[in-house]
Parts: C-alpha cells; sequence; structure tokens
C-alpha cells in the first residue's frame, strides 16, 4: 500500500464516519460505493472491508451518543439480539449474488430509501406524549420515555415486535451489502416504529456495532477483509464520528433526515449507472 492510498483511506474514514454518525447510519452505504466505484474492490471485499470499518464506526459513535444520554438501551440490546441471526444470513446469501446484481440491488435500494425519507414528513418526537393510556399499554406496545444529557424529553410508543421484525431485516440488509444497517434501521425506527429521530440515530449506531461485529468477524474468517485498508477506514471514521456526534446534538430532526436522504439518493443513482 503506498502512502498515499493510505492517506486518501485515512480521508475517507473521516468523512464516511463523521456523515454517518450524523445521520445514524455508521457510513456503510457511502464506504462500500467508494471502494466499488473509486478503489475498484471487488464486491465481497468492499463488503467485508465495508462493514469492518463500520463496526469501529458504530461503536466510536455510540460510546459518543452513549454519553450523551441518547440511546434506548432497552430497546437496543433487544434490537441487537434480533440482528445476528440475519447479520449471519447476509454473509453466506452474498455469495449468491453476481458484482453486477449486487450494485443494482444496493444502488435501488439506497435511492428508493432516499426518496421515501425525502417525501415523508416527521415530528421530531420531544416534548409530552401522544396516545399513550393511562394505567398501561395495549398489547404488544411498549412506552419509552428518555431524558438526555441536555434535558430534552423525548417521550414515545412503539409496537415491541415490529422491532425485533425490523431488526432482523436490518442484520440480514447489514451483512448482505456491507451497509452496517443503518440506512434501513433509522427509517424504520422512525416512520415504522415511531421513535424520536435523534433516538433512532442513537440507538441505530448501538445496534449496528454488534450487528456489524458479527457479520465483520465472519468476513474475516472467510478471508473476505483487506486488513489494512479496514484499520485505516476505521481510524479516520472513529475521529470523523466526534465530529458527527457533536453536529447532531445541534441540528434539528428536519436536517438530519434530509443529509441522510440526500446521501442515499445521490449514492443509489450512482450504483444504478454502473461503474464508468
Amino acid at each position: 500500500m503506498t502512502p498515499a492510498l493510505a492517506v486518501e483511506l485515512l480521508a475517507l474514514g473521516v468523512v464516511v464516519g463523521g456523515y454517518g454518525t450524523l445521520v445514524g447510519a455508521g457510513g456503510g452505504f457511502l464506504m462500500v460505493p467508494a471502494l466499488l466505484l473509486l478503489f475498484r474492490f471487488p464486491h465481497h471485499l468492499a463488503v467485508g472491508t465495508s462493514l469492518t470499518a463500520v463496526c469501529l464506526n458504530a461503536a466510536a459513535g455510540a460510546f459518543l451518543y452513549f454519553r450523551q444520554g441518547r440511546i434506548d438501551l432497552r430497546s437496543g440490546v433487544q434490537f441487537a439480539a434480533a440482528t445476528v441471526p440475519g447479520a449471519v444470513g447476509g454473509v453466506y446469501l452474498l455469495r449468491l449474488l453476481s458484482p453486477r446484481f449486487f450494485e443494482l440491488v444496493l444502488g435501488g435500494l439506497l435511492a428508493a430509501l432516499g426518496a421515501f425519507m425525502a417525501l415523508r414528513p416527521v415530528s421530531s418526537g420531544a416534548g409530552p406524549a401522544r396516545g399513550f393510556v393511562e394505567g398501561g399499554s395495549p398489547a404488544g406496545m411498549v412506552e419509552r420515555e428518555l431524558v438526555d444529557r441536555q434535558g430534552c424529553r423525548f417521550t414515545y410508543r412503539f409496537a415491541w415486535w415490529r422491532g425485533i421484525v425490523l431488526s432482523l431485516a436490518v442484520g440480514l440488509m447489514s451483512s448482505l451489502l456491507g451497509i452496517g444497517g443503518g440506512p434501513l434501521h433509522v427509517p424504520g425506527m422512525v416512520f415504522l416504529l415511531g421513535f424520536p429521530v435523534h433516538v433512532a440515530v442513537a440507538t441505530s449506531l448501538f445496534v449496528l456495532a454488534f450487528s456489524a461485529l458479527v457479520g465483520s468477524a465472519l468476513y474475516l474468517l472467510h478471508g473476505q477483509v483487506a486488513v489494512g485498508p479496514a484499520l485505516l477506514l476505521g481510524i479516520g471514521a472513529i475521529a470523523g464520528a466526534r465530529v458527527g456526534a457533536g453536529l447532531a446534538g445541534r441540528l434539528r430532526s428536519g436536517p438530519i433526515l434530509r443529509l441522510l436522504a440526500a446521501g442515499l439518493i445521490l449514492i443509489g443513482v450512482r450504483l444504478v449507472l454502473g461503474r464508468r
């Protein structure tokens, strides 16, 4: 590896880590396309290398959000456990996809998610709880109340089983596509479960750290991780995560979701067009 390449990988890690932590997606949805389109990695090596770096980025981001008090730990632990079977299955399913079909699937998924998020309005979820039933929740529903270090109170209610099903699917797509699952988990937690955006971003990174660890460990065992580039990307991502977590605390929900949506659409369209 040349010094110039090492600098490029570090710089990519910083950008991806900062942006990915800001939007709660871990940065894999940027890292995989970059490795495919800019560095010409084979698709299986791009996935394994990206997922390893995403694991480091997510762990750093989750720690910073934990210090801010914005992670729903009870839900996060349950969701993380649900991602494990999917994460294992995604590693083996990747073997069935051709490189071009992989790019079409990844690009189409990212673009569709970005368009969906851009068109759907969302509330912050901060403030008084809405629709809470005194004396308990209906069967299958759980209530949460979270107060972060800045004193902002978040109250929300969601269907527990939906969170488990969503997390299982996220674990599968995380390992299959190497994007870490954040681009799926954050929109799912916000639009399907009703999580406040800031809590969804922080909790998604917590879950992502565990699912990416499982997937990257399996890819490493199969020799599908470029260890040197993965470490450089991971080191850069950890540095960027600090910036992203700090910015997230200063932005409203709307700009965070718009940043994620824009990135998803641009990268998705580029992948669908192919490597030219």
